[in-house]
């Protein structure tokens, strides 16, 4: 029988019967399925020929008396066709998953159709819907698509016209559309709903309304108006904007910037690649090459904390835009680690930063124990993800210690949900995000009672972050695993000894 694939028997009993296709449509992989088929005859060619078509890897035993020369010959080219020249027998059935008749013995096939069913196999039985559990259809193939067309068994010569009527409108270029659509998909960051949005953006021209004439013009008298804005906007720009007075201005500011503001500026660029990349490290790379440029320490200080808002925003909203961000994390993380630190600023503010020297040691302790465990689990075998549930102590924990100790927010909250088991991606993008609120609070309450100061130093570190935040963010979740965990772990081991030893 010609049609399409459902399992008749499982309809429910309930269903009233509608004039209505109640087909269930599938796919079958028959590279992976065991079929039979009694019957090497004209009608037998056309059913191996329909099943080789679609998969010329199938595995087929042709059982027949005699075996017609076209479907010999069609045999030779399928390795995995087998031909039995003899008579039907029970044992045909075992170790088999579908069975196709393609016979004229309306007694036999009723036999082999009631033999099947003992064997609980799937059976077509050509030209009689009465001893079909399946129907084989019309085909349309435009290299990866394919449509199956059914029309319940009532008129085969109808499905084989509306093949043909497909087969004209759908154009071979829908290949490649499918293969480039693939590859866009590949590519895409983030969870399921995100990339199907994406994807329907890309896609909606195919059901646009209108000839591609029609969308030809609308794009030539688009382009026309954008022109004519662009031409409108340059005009003002160039008869009202007093362009000697702003490029005398830049060269006076260009005049006054200290010498090693190049040196600055890579201090932001490097700080932000391998926080952006990592999910921390920001301060003690930019601190270290500040330091060898001969910055005072405590511009340092002051500096950092100002220009990290700007460079966690830029490097946040990267992270959100390739995908890296855990929604449900964020959330979790957000409002303890704003509210810690903003109680870490107001202590270190009216207590001074004495205290703090007693808890960056602490702090160093536990990161470098952390670190020396992202270090060993580089070389171990990734571990199902485990439960943890302190969200709001551990971010509120590294927004205190990040104000009131001058840095830890990357190295407490990121490692420690690395170290449980969660993705180095997600983390990374997430916590980084997070940041950005967490470091906001902290400079607006430092802003409130201290002020700012060293503005070229600020301005070096936000222009070198800004620079650098997409670059990082491409990279987080690209380095191999081994690679991430191991400059990880020594990222962290070395900037805990650093503050162990300074201590000390």
């Amino acid at each position: 029988m010609s049609e399409s694939t459902s399992i008749k028997d499982q309809l429910p009993s309930t269903v009233a019967a509608t004039d209505s296709n109640h087909l269930f449509p599938v796919f079958l992989k028959l590279e992976s399925l065991r079929v039979l088929l009694v019957g090497a005859g004209n009608v037998g060619l056309e059913k191996l020929s329909a099943m080789l078509d679609n998969a010329p890897g199938a595995n087929v035993t042709v059982v027949a008396p005699t075996i017609g020369e076209g479907l010999r010959k069609l045999a030779e080219h399928h390795p995995r066709v087998l031909l039995q020249e003899r008579n039907f027998e029970l044992t045909d059935l075992e170790a088999k998953d579908l069975v196709i008749v393609a016979i004229n013995n309306k007694d036999i096939s009723r036999h082999i159709y009631e033999a099947s069913r003992s064997y609980n196999l799937l059976i077509n039985v050509a030209d009689t819907p009465d001893l079909c559990d399946f129907y084989l259809g019309s085909i349309v193939q435009k290299g990866q698509l394919k449509i199956a067309i059914s029309t319940n068994g009532k008129s085969p010569t109808a499905a084989r016209r509306i093949k043909e009527v497909l087969n004209h409108a759908l154009p071979a270029e829908l290949n490649e559309v499918l293969n480039n659509l693939n590859a866009v998909r590949s590519r895409l960051n983030g969870n399921f709903a995100e990339k199907v949005k994406k994807l329907n953006e890309l896609t909606k021209i195919l059901v646009e309304e209108g000839s591609e004439k029609d969308r030809k013009w609308r794009r030539i008298a688009t382009r026309s108006l954008q022109v004519f804005a662009l031409m409108l906007i340059g005009h003002f720009i160039f008869s009202y904007v007093p362009w000697q007075g702003i490029l005398d201005g830049t060269v006076d500011l260009y005049k006054t910037l200290e010498p090693n503001f190049p040196i600055m500026l890579l201090a932001g660029f490097l700080a932000q690649l391998v926080d952006g990349a990592l999910g921390m490290g920001y301060g003690v790379t930019s601190a270290t090459i500040l330091l060898s440029a001969g910055v005072n320490p405590a511009a340092i200080s002051g500096s950092i904390h100002t220009a990290e808002m700007f460079a966690s925003g830029a490097s946040g909203y990267s992270h959100y835009k390739f995908g890296n961000v855990n929604k449900k994390l964020f959330k979790a993380l957000l409002i303890p680690g704003v509210i810690g630190a903003i109680l870490g600023a107001v202590l270190l503010i009216y207590m001074g930063e004495k205290y703090a020297d007693y808890i960056r040691p602490v702090m160093a302790a536990y990161t470098l124990f952390l670190g020396v465990r992202i270090l060993s689990n580089a070389f171990r075998k990734p571990k199902p993800q485990k439960k943890f549930k302190r969200y709001g102590a551990l971010a509120g924990a590294g927004g205190f210690l990040d104000s009131f100790g001058g840095g830890g927010w990357g190295p407490i909250v990121t490692t420690t949900l690395i170290t449980k088991g969660r993705s180095p991606r997600f983390v990374i993008g997430s916590v980084s995000l997070t940041e950005f609120f967490v470091t906001l609070a902290s400079a607006f309450t430092f802003f409130t009672f201290l002020g700012v100061s060293h503005w070229q130093t600020i301005l070096a570190l936000v222009v070198g972050g800004l620079i650098a935040a997409p670059l990082a963010a491409k990279l987080a979740g690209r380095l191999p695993r081994k690679t991430a965990f191991i400059l990880l772990g020594c990222l962290v081991i070395i900037w805990s000894v650093r503050i162990l030893v300074k201590i000390l």
